[in-house]
C-alpha cells in the first residue's frame, strides 16, 4: 500500500489482534499516523496470556500453503498484497507438512516489536470503549477486538448496530457444496409446498433415522474453553443435546417431515433433513438446525449418513462457541465501514469470518479501504473472483436473518463458466483469483 502524497492523517485501530496489527501496519507504511489501542495488559481477556500483539490464543496453525487450498490461496493473495502477519508467520514457522504452523511466542514478539517501532504507530496500552469521542478526535476509526470485546466496546458499538445486530456467541450449522450432494437421493421442495422449492431435502426411513440417533450418542464432542460460558437460546440447541432429551426430539424439530413429500412419488418420510442455500449463487447449503459440538472427524461421519450427503463436501463445520461478531450484510459496506457513519470501520472476526489469516485479511482491505478514503480516493473492491472478494460478498450478501461467521471456501467463489472436471477446478480457481489480485492490484 503506498499514499498519494496527501499530508498524514491519523487513525485510530482498537484491538492489536491478527487484523488490528495488520491494519496498523499497513496504514503506517501508508503515510499516516496510527493510534493503536490495546487493554492488556491492564485488562486481561480469560483467553489470553501475554501482553503481545497478534498473540495466538487457540491452535497455532495458519492452515494450508497450497494454492489448491481455499486457506493457501487467501494466503497467496495476501502475500501480494505485502502482508505483515504472513511475512512475520513464515519466518517463525514450525514443520508441520503442507501446512502453515506457527511458533507462537517470537512470532507475536516480533510483530509487538515491528509496530513498537514504527514512527508513525503509538501503541496505546489502555481500554478504549468510547467511538463517539474516537470519531471526535479521527478523521477515521477501526475496530478489531474480535470475539473477547470487551462490555464498554460492546455497549459502544450497540449504538451504531443495535443490539439486534450484535451476536455474542456463534451456534453454527455445517455447510457442504452443492456440487458434493447426490441429487438423486434429495428432493426439492417447501413444507406444505409454500412458495418456492426453495429447499432440499434428505429423506429417511425410521431405520436409518434410528441409525443416524444412535450415531450421534457415540460421537464425540469438543469440551468448552473455561471463558466460554456459551448458553444456547432454545432454538438453537446442539443437535446432541436434542438426542438427549429422547429419540424422538430430533424428529420434532429440524427433522420434522410433517408437510414434506416426494414431489414425483407423493412418498412420505419418517424424518427430512432440510438443507437451504446459504449463498447467493447458490453454491453452497447450510444443514438447518444442525448447530453441534461434535468433533470436526466426529460430524463428517456422522453428516454423511444422511441420504445424500455419502460423498459431501463440508466447507464449514457445527460448531458451538463464544464469539461476538455484527450482523454484517446489515450493517456494514464492501468497504467494512458502517451503511450509518462511514467513518467507522471494521475488521477481523468481528465481521464474521472465521480463522486466523480470513481476519488478517478483513484488516488488510479495511487498511487499503481506510487509505484510499483518507487519500481521497477510492480503492478498488476486489472481485468475487478472488478470495478476498469472496469473503466480502458473503459479507456484506447474504441475507441478513440467515448471517453465520464463514471461513475462506471455494463456495465462496464465482463458479467456472463452463464445464471442467473435478480435479483441475481447484488449479483453475487459483489460476484465476491471483491473476485477478494482479491486475487490481497493478503488479
Amino acid at each position: 500500500m503506498t499514499d498519494s502524497g496527501n499530508s498524514k492523517q491519523s487513525v485510530a485501530i482498537v484491538g492489536a489482534g491478527l487484523a488490528g496489527s495488520e491494519a496498523a501496519w499497513q496504514l503506517a507504511q501508508a503515510g499516516h499516523a496510527v493510534t493503536l489501542f490495546e487493554m492488556r495488559p491492564q485488562r486481561m481477556t480469560p483467553a489470553h496470556k501475554t501482553d503481545g500483539c497478534a498473540e495466538l490464543v487457540c491452535s497455532n496453525s495458519f492452515k494450508s500453503r497450497s494454492v489448491e487450498n481455499a486457506h493457501g490461496l487467501l494466503k497467496a493473495e495476501m502475500a501480494l498484497r505485502g502482508s505483515l502477519i504472513l511475512e512475520i508467520a513464515e519466518r517463525h514457522a514450525v514443520p508441520a507438512g503442507q501446512a502453515l504452523a506457527i511458533d507462537r511466542v517470537p512470532f507475536s514478539t516480533e510483530v509487538t516489536a515491528r509496530l513498537e517501532q514504527h514512527p508513525d504507530i503509538a501503541l496505546v496500552r489502555e481500554e478504549a470503549g468510547d467511538l463517539r469521542k474516537l470519531l471526535s478526535q479521527h478523521p477515521a476509526v477501526l475496530v478489531a477486538t474480535g470475539p473477547l470485546t470487551s462490555e464498554a466496546l460492546v455497549e459502544s458499538l450497540g449504538e451504531f448496530c443495535g443490539s439486534d445486530y450484535l451476536s455474542f456467541y456463534d451456534a453454527i450449522a455445517p455447510v457442504v457444496l452443492a456440487e458434493s450432494i447426490d441429487p438423486v437421493k434429495i428432493f426439492r421442495a417447501s413444507r406444505y409446498d409454500k412458495g418456492e422449492a426453495d429447499y432440499l431435502n434428505c429423506p429417511m426411513h425410521r431405520e436409518q433415522y434410528e441409525a443416524f440417533i444412535e450415531a450421534i450418542r457415540e460421537a464425540d464432542t469438543v469440551p468448552m474453553h473455561e471463558f466460554e460460558d456459551v448458553r444456547p437460546f432454545e432454538g438453537c440447541l446442539p443437535i446432541e443435546v436434542m438426542v438427549e432429551r429422547g429419540q424422538d426430539t430430533l424428529r420434532f424439530g429440524p427433522m420434522k417431515p410433517v408437510g414434506l413429500r416426494h414431489p414425483a412419488t407423493g412418498e412420505t418420510f419418517h424424518a427430512v433433513v432440510q438443507l437451504r442455500q446459504e449463498n447467493a449463487i447458490g453454491t453452497l447449503y447450510n444443514l438447518v438446525g444442525f448447530q453441534t459440538k461434535m468433533t470436526w472427524t466426529a460430524q463428517q461421519q456422522v453428516f454423511r449418513r444422511i441420504p445424500g450427503l455419502e460423498e459431501a463436501e463440508f466447507v464449514r463445520l457445527g460448531s458451538i462457541h463464544r464469539n461476538t461478531f455484527l450482523n454484517s450484510p446489515r450493517l456494514l459496506t464492501p468497504r467494512l465501514n458502517f451503511r450509518n457513519e462511514p467513518r467507522l470501520f471494521c475488521a477481523g472476526q468481528l465481521t464474521g469470518v472465521e480463522g486466523y489469516m480470513e481476519s488478517t485479511a478483513m484488516g488488510l482491505h479495511a487498511a487499503a479501504q481506510i487509505a484510499g478514503r483518507l487519500s481521497g480516493y477510492e480503492t478498488p473492491i476486489p472481485p468475487p473472483t478472488t478470495m478476498f472478494g469472496g469473503l466480502l460478498r458473503y459479507l456484506t450478501e447474504t441475507e441478513p436473518k440467515n448471517f453465520q461467521p464463514m471461513n475462506a471456501n471455494f463456495g465462496l467463489l464465482d463458479p467456472p463458466n463452463r464445464k471442467m472436471p473435478k480435479a483441475q477446478r481447484k488449479a483453475w480457481y487459483a489460476e484465476r483469483a491471483l491473476s485477478t489480485t494482479r491486475e487490481v492490484l497493478g503488479c
